[in-house]
């Protein structure tokens, strides 16, 4: 097994890279990174980071195949929209994984809807348009499966901007082939209730817990609480923030949930301070501590984690410590400390060109191991299909 060592810290990443950066905005062409840089992106000096022997994308591919894992795209070049973006993935109770994202000519853009496809044992169906509620655009759908009745909702958010969107919701009970008619989440909110990224979790109690984020006046993190199987939803407060964090750094978004032990939950969360937030909750999500950093780098971008029945925590995301850094290379981390600490196992993508994207993944426990998706320079939707014995 061929394993990649770095050494370089993620202040000579942003050193390496500034000026490839600026060329790119500027020129509108590839940049490639030197080898210095590229193996800068895909190190730290964050001390809850190991990046010491990370493995490379091709290299864990190999291994995910042949162990009986898959590496997909959902489509080809023959899809019908121009780009697609925040894929979400859920396993049907028959078996068969579903994928939605938003796709359309550009993001923001009033054309952009949300499309799903089915993995069955044929292979990916042809994408197809699943909820178009309002004549403007849509965005960030999060799959959801209700482990007790097997019904799927569907959530996603509508507007044309994220201070001002709406959070809507259409629910399957035949495992996605049919749909209710697309209804407000909470009936006359503004700026986003439930889901805004990642997956809800359901808490020992019976609670849902929606990872929950808005825009609407600064960035801020909250969770949304329902206690009747997602009929009826409650706001928690927004997450309080260290007072040691300076202002100026802005706020956190789209949060990631797991549950350690009854009632207790951590948050992790998109920054634009350059590394990831964490907070926890002692209360089933009711209250929140101050959130601080998690040293994690975070490129602010979208993150998703999973907890796994050992113990073990998963987190999908980009190891960039920029702000608006690029979005390659994306990773998966394991935690074996309730996510204290964390080992950098292996890149999903990691090619050196600054103008490639590998973003907002989504990661679930399918019945065969873990699957995760994300955008593919806004191009096609990637979903890997990892077996527990590669995460060894």
């Amino acid at each position: 097994m061929r394993v990649m060592r770095v050494g370089v810290t993620m202040m000579t990443a942003w050193l390496l890279i500034s000026g490839c950066v600026a060329n790119r905005d500027l020129a509108h062409k590839p940049c490639l990174l030197s080898p210095q840089g590229c193996q800068a992106l895909r190190a730290g000096d964050f001390t809850n980071l190991d990046s010491s022997s990370v493995i490379d994308a091709p290299e864990f591919e190999k291994r995910v195949v042949e162990q009986g894992g898959t590496v997909e795209f959902v489509f080809g070049d023959d899809r019908p929209f121009r780009q697609c973006h925040a894929s979400t993935l859920t396993q049907a109770a028959n078996g068969d994984l579903l994928a939605a994202w938003f796709g359309g000519t550009r993001e923001k853009n009033p054309d952009v809807a949300i499309w799903m496809s089915r993995r069955a044992a044929s292979g990916w169906t042809p994408p197809q348009k699943v909820a178009r509620a309002r004549e403007m655009a849509h965005w960030n759908p999060v799959l959801f499966t209700d482990p007790a009745s097997g019904a799927i909702h569907l959530f996603f958010k509508v507007g044309l901007d994220p201070k001002i969107w709406s959070t809507w919701r259409r629910i399957s009970r035949d495992h996605g082939l049919t749909w209710t008619d697309p209804e407000e989440l909470v009936p006359g909110d503004v700026g986003g209730r439930g889901p805004v990224k990642n997956k809800p979790i359901v808490l020992s109690d019976g609670t849902w817990l929606a990872p929950a984020s808005t825009e609407k006046g600064g960035w801020q993190c909250f969770a949304d609480r329902s206690t009747d199987g997602g009929r009826t939803w409650t706001r928690t407060d927004n997450f309080p923030r260290d007072p040691s964090i300076p202002r100026r750094v802005g706020g956190a978004i789209q949060p990631t949930f797991w549950e350690s032990e009854p009632g207790h939950v951590t948050a992790l969360a998109r920054t634009g301070a350059r590394q990831i937030w964490k907070t926890t909750s002692e209360d089933y999500g009711q209250t929140w501590a101050p959130m601080v950093p998690a040293g994690l780098p975070n490129n602010n971008s979208g993150i998703d984690a999973l907890r796994l029945e050992d113990g073990r925590v998963l987190l999908v995301f980009n190891p960039v410590n920029i702000n608006w850094g690029p979005r390659t290379p994306l990773s998966l981390a394991v935690s074996g400390d309730n996510g204290n600490t964390w080992k950098l196992l292996a890149h999903l993508e990691n090619d050196c060109n600054l103008d490639s994207e590998y973003s907002y993944p989504a990661i679930i426990r399918v019945n065969d191991g873990i699957a995760i998706s994300y955008t593919w320079n806004r191009e096609r939707v990637r979903v890997w299909r990892v077996p527990l014995s590669c995460l060894e």
